[in-house]
């Protein structure tokens, strides 16, 4: 058993692997999801570590580290060494975690995050989760809560080797754009966070989100690609960018980070960070609008497998789903089917259709993706039980800002017509079959790999 008196020792290598550690270190990195030799599993240590190496200079800090029921009081120096950060890790005292807030308060204080999150989630300054959104237990393995936040993400790195939520987490403040697999699944996933400040002023964990990560095709290179440039650059200089910062400051108010608030002050909050993340989303879907409206536009033409595809975007929305007891029965993961097409947009097709099946089927409904050979077509079928559509109607819903008059703040109304000009742009189609009352079933189509 370690003491308060023990110190401990370990290094981090340049790629932030845990490389040499005394057992108690190692346990715990192994105890928080990592791996013998991998990159270290312990965000607080890690953070330290990636701090020390920026400054290029002996960094020492108290910590609060998740370990099982417990938590940990660590006092961590970080001292550079060469490539190499050089570790000793004293404190070692334990102490009872933090007690999860009521759930009827979590859902309230969650519902800045909610218009577009597929993950809610909420951590104690530990980084053990305290909290997750509704039904997790349907698609993960055991109770999360409790358990290092690193248990249910893997933490991606940047291009440049950069992670926001370390840097953010040496800083104690909020962080965004955190890119994330799922464990359970492998899901690709943003994270987002603010963090949580308690009556004392004291950093007390993150309230945070994850929204699957379904990048867009990027635009195409040359001379032809420059109005869609210019068009996005004007929109993130006239909204995107102020929009960001309005809901970044309104989650912040929200969120009650720099310190007590009236319940009203802080729902109006609430209100506008919602109304900004749907506005954002327009923005992206005038964005896609503009591009595929082109004369010169053309997706890629690559072999893809269609039921890796279906199996993904089903994955991406399995937690929105659950969230409302909806089971999506994907394709069994040795099917296989061969197409031709742009891989993203062939994602983010699949992605529209089932999040539609999703927001449209009742509690507790079932919805079917099929995969099938049609001649020389591959198809997907997305089948739901929702409330169906009147045949008439059929040729509307594709067309731009139709919702068949729903007044819900869900959508667009771009969404089916981006992608059937999608679809149609790779050689395929999407046809609708439905009738009111007896649900909707959406026909993917792609031409067949050759």
């Amino acid at each position: 058993m370690t003491g308060p008196g023990d110190t401990v020792r370990g290094v981090i290598d340049r790629d932030g692997r845990l490389v040499a550690a005394d057992e108690p270190l190692l346990a715990l990195h192994l105890r928080a999801g990592g791996e013998p030799g991998g990159v270290v599993a312990i965000p607080q240590i890690a953070a330290l570590a990636r701090l020390a190496r920026r400054l290029n200079l002996l960094v020492s800090r108290g910590v609060i580290a998740a370990d099982g029921d417990h938590d940990l009081d660590l006092w961590v120096r970080a001292r550079p060494e060469g490539d190499a950060i050089a570790l000793a890790i004293g404190g070692w005292t334990h102490r009872p975690a933090r007690a999860a807030p009521a759930p009827v308060q979590r859902e309230r204080d969650h519902d800045f995050m909610r218009t577009t999150a597929d993950w809610l989630w909420e951590t104690d300054d530990g980084l053990r989760l305290t909290a997750l959104s509704a039904d997790q237990d349907q698609i993960l393995p055991g109770d999360m809560l409790g358990r290092p936040l690193t248990a249910l993400f893997h933490f991606v790195e940047s291009a440049d080797g950069a992670l926001p939520i370390l840097e953010a987490l040496a800083a104690q403040r909020r962080f965004d754009g955190q890119a994330a697999e799922v464990r359970a699944t492998g899901a690709p996933v943003r994270l987002a966070a603010v963090p949580l400040i308690d009556g004392r002023g004291r950093f007390s964990g993150y309230r945070g989100s994850a929204v699957a990560d379904v990048p867009s095709a990027p635009l195409e290179s040359g001379a032809a690609a420059a109005p869609a440039d210019a068009f996005g650059e004007r929109l993130d200089a006239a909204l995107r960018q102020p929009l960001g910062r309005i809901v970044a400051s309104a989650e912040m108010i929200g969120a009650r980070v720099d310190g007590p608030l009236r319940a009203d002050y802080a729902d109006y909050a609430t209100d506008i960070a919602s109304a900004g993340r749907h506005l954002l989303a327009l923005v992206d879907d005038l964005v896609d609008l503009q591009a595929i409206e082109r004369p010169d536009f053309a997706p890629a033409a690559e072999p893809l497998d269609l039921a890796d595809l279906a199996r993904r975007a089903s994955g991406l929305l399995t937690v929105r789903a659950a969230a409302r007891a909806v089971t999506i029965d994907a394709p069994d993961s040795d099917e296989s089917l061969p197409a031709t097409g742009d891989f993203r947009r062939a994602l983010q097709i699949l992605v529209n259709l089932i999040g539609n099946a999703v927001r449209h089927s009742p509690d507790g409904g079932m919805i079917w993706v099929r995969v099938e050979r049609e001649e020389d077509l591959a198809v997907v079928i997305v089948a739901d039980q929702g409330r169906g559509i009147d045949p008439a109607d059929h040729a509307r819903i594709f067309e731009k800002f139709e919702r068949l008059g729903l007044t819900d703040s869900a959508g667009s109304g771009l969404g089916l017509y981006i992608a059937r000009r999608l679809a149609r742009a790779m050689g395929g189609d999407i046809a609708v079959d439905s009738a009111a009352g007896q649900g909707a079933r959406f026909v993917f189509t792609l031409p067949l790999a050759g």
